[in-house]
């Protein structure tokens, strides 16, 4: 089972796909309103978390309902896991909305969610997630024992099989959903949109892009090449952005490596690629702050920390203001 642990450690990705237009989840009054009132600032800006019930959706969302700059809104799937997120995250009533990005229709009358009017950021952290074929880990258990008899893996990971649920796919969701969410930002007048999406989107061969296929390559998979597709559509549209590709992400503390930039797939060379969800929802807060008027693109994973760095790795807003001093940027013409 420790294979499967790490298996869906790694193929795990942010969701948080959304349900109900408008429907504003229960709960009491929110903490960043009485916050703000005794804030220097006049008034926190207000951001849009889109995929907040997911695992990394609610750390980002968590961050920003803690520090008096912001005003965080999370935008979620159903009204329970609205619920589940104003109970892990103690936040006010106003403050989580149940709303589907496939299902947004920004022109019509009633097809904007409530309670999202002057924000000024969006950080969108939705992610079709597949659903893992049990019969298939088995068979890569049995033959688990056979594979170490000959010098082989333990485990094939490669041999597992995933599907994911109808309309929840990635086309669907990453792509289609992803510009619905881009487009409403354009029409509440945001000024800044962040993304969480994943490394690998140069290499159409990667593995991720097969979970969902069958063995003829029919089916609804490509999650990488759909995610890509969104983020050029982003940079096409004027909006300002910061569009953050992650390796594996693990859900272990944040702040303990220290983290690696670079851009269009470099660090899929490394041995190690993963990082922590707590470090990436770190950056996307610093995406916001450092990186705000800025536009860029880049890949991240982390590493053990260096000798002559000291104990403590350098804090994810030091390593993303030197990597913008940098000026690199993702290509998307590759």
């Amino acid at each position: 089972m420790k294979f499967l642990s790490i298996l869906l450690l790694l193929l795990s990705t942010r969701i948080g796909v959304i349900n109900a237009f408008g429907r504003v989840v229960g709960g009491s009054s929110t903490k960043l309103n009485n916050a703000a009132s005794n804030s220097p600032s006049s008034h926190p800006s207000k951001v849009i978390v889109t995929g907040a019930a997911g695992r990394t959706g609610k750390l980002v969302f968590a961050i920003l309902n803690a520090d008096e700059q912001f005003q965080a809104v999370g935008l979620v799937r159903t009204e329970s896991s609205g619920k589940k997120l104003m109970h892990e995250v103690k936040c006010g009533l106003d403050q989580v909305v149940v709303s589907d990005v496939t299902q947004l229709d920004i022109e019509s009358e009633d097809g904007i969610p409530q309670g999202l009017n002057g924000a000024e950021a969006m950080v969108i952290c939705t992610s079709a997630v597949p659903n893992i074929s049990k019969s298939s880990v088995l068979k890569a258990l049995l033959k688990v024992p056979m594979n170490v008899i000959m010098g082989e893996k333990p485990f094939n990971f490669r041999s597992l099989r995933f599907r994911y649920r109808p309309g929840l796919y990635p086309e669907k969701v990453d792509y289609e959903g992803q510009k619905k969410q881009i487009d409403l930002a354009k029409k509440l007048g945001i000024k800044q949109v962040v993304v969480v999406s994943s490394m690998g989107g140069t290499d159409p061969s990667n593995f991720l892009n097969s979970i969902g296929k069958g063995k003829d390559g029919s089916g609804n998979g490509d999650i990488l090449l759909w995610k890509r597709k969104a983020e050029k559509y982003l940079v096409e549209t004027g909006l300002r952005y910061s569009i953050i590709h992650p390796g594996g992400l693990l859900d272990t503390p944040a702040g303990t490596q220290q983290l690696i930039l670079d851009v269009d797939d470099k660090l899929l060379k490394n041995e190690k690629r993963s990082i922590s969800r707590g470090d990436v929802a770190n950056l996307c807060v610093a995406a916001l702050t450092v990186g705000h008027g800025r536009d860029v693109s880049f890949d991240c994973i982390s590493r053990e920390v260096e000798d002559g760095i000291g104990p403590v790795p350098p804090t994810a807003e030091k390593v993303f203001t030197d990597f913008l001093a940098e000026g690199k940027t993702t290509n998307y013409s590759l």
